[in-house]
């Protein structure tokens, strides 16, 4: 549980069923937030409300903390990322490595005579598939489109997929919102938290990351004409496809390129440049939820047609899927030129609303 209403009324339709429920809160993060008090992502009040929670469903709670898992696991490697100028994504591996990591290996370990069901509030959701003997998990979108988080868990893998319960992946946020106040839950009207959860919701992702990443400064060259425009003060303060405040020139200038080798950023004008699209992404290390059948559906054929994603609640787009060399790299080429991909991104991969896994973008090519 989070302390938000979706794990809130996770907990009251399973404490509904019969169930021997107990819930568990992680603590991620353990230093000193932007305004120097130990307010994080105000775990103490997330804590509580969901300690409010449990004793009004009569079901216990436990803290565990995971700081120093999250710390190693996703938050170095992350911002190793940032310095290169790449742009990952700390949510969807923290559900791997932290959640259906680190977590279910405190709970086997704690419970080593057990084998427990691991029920989240996300908004997805899993069906079993195959003849009896050989059914396996597949992870699928959630109903609400808006708000379907199968994205967020596309790199669990199916081991973890077979333990979890999704309990609202039939529902719409605003069901569950009426659902929080039917049940008179302490958390009914709280406000949804958005943003990566170490940052803090008033702070400026840069000046956090400033923190943690010497300014490394370089230049800013005209993509089209190599001509130095400025200086920048780090990669990893500047995304591709947004506005690279170079001031006095004639039309606003937008990030096209980072070279983390030379250290310098490449622009162009105006927000519809070629320069900011690409026709196909090279993905390393894709991870298949189901490891081993996947790959060979898509090597039965020249190209697998699938449908992608590269961030969270964007339109998925088609697309088409080659191995190159073994299953965990692929090319793949969109059917339209898209915008602002950028390398460090988690691709992500369906075939319909079935969610086959996913990999991080290692470079994008534009090809006329």
């Amino acid at each position: 549980m989070s302390g938000g209403v979706d794990s809130s009324v996770t907990a009251r339709l399973l404490a509904g069923q019969d169930y021997d429920l107990s819930a568990v809160y992680m603590r991620n993060w353990d230093t000193r937030d932007e305004s120097g008090t130990d307010r994080g992502c105000e775990w103490e009040k997330d804590w509580e409300d969901v300690q409010r929670v449990c004793r009004m469903l009569d079901i216990p709670c436990h803290l565990i903390d995971l700081s120093r898992e999250y710390w190693n696991r996703i938050f170095q490697p992350s911002l190793y990322q940032w310095e290169m100028g790449v742009t990952p994504n700390p949510d969807v591996w923290c559900n791997r490595e932290i959640k259906f990591g680190a977590l279910l290996e405190r709970l086997q370990n704690d419970n080593s005579h057990l084998k427990p069901w691991f029920a989240t509030g996300h908004y997805a959701r899993k069906d079993w598939f195959g003849p009896p003997s050989k059914r396996r998990p597949r992870l699928l979108r959630g109903v609400d489109r808006n708000k379907d988080q199968s994205y967020y868990l596309s790199s669990i893998s199916e081991a973890g997929l077979g333990r979890a319960l999704f309990p609202l992946g039939h529902l719409t946020k605003p069901e569950v919102r009426k659902l929080a106040k039917k049940y008179q839950l302490p958390t009914a009207e709280r406000s949804e938290s958005m943003g990566i959860c170490f940052v803090g919701e008033k702070t400026k992702f840069s000046k956090f990351l400033s923190s943690y990443i010497p300014t490394n400064p370089g230049p800013i060259y005209d993509i089209s004409t190599n001509k130095l425009l400025g200086q920048h003060s780090g990669l990893w303060n500047y995304t591709i496809g947004e506005n690279a405040r170079i001031g006095g020139m004639p039309a606003r200038m937008f990030v096209a390129r980072k070279d983390s080798t030379s250290n310098a950023i490449y622009v162009a004008p105006g927000t519809e440049n070629s320069a900011l699209y690409c026709t196909s992404i090279s993905v390393a290390n894709y991870r298949w939820i189901w490891a081993d059948e996947a790959p060979e559906a898509i090597s039965a054929s020249p190209g697998f047609r699938a449908r992608i994603m590269y961030r969270y609640r964007m339109s998925d787009v088609p697309c088409t899927v080659f191995i190159q060399g073994d299953a965990s790299n692929l090319l793949i080429k969109f059917n339209e030129p898209q915008k602002a991909v950028s390398p460090g991104q988690v691709a992500a991969l369906w075939d319909g609303d079935w969610c086959l896994g996913c990999g991080i973008i290692a470079y994008t090519s534009f090809e006329q």
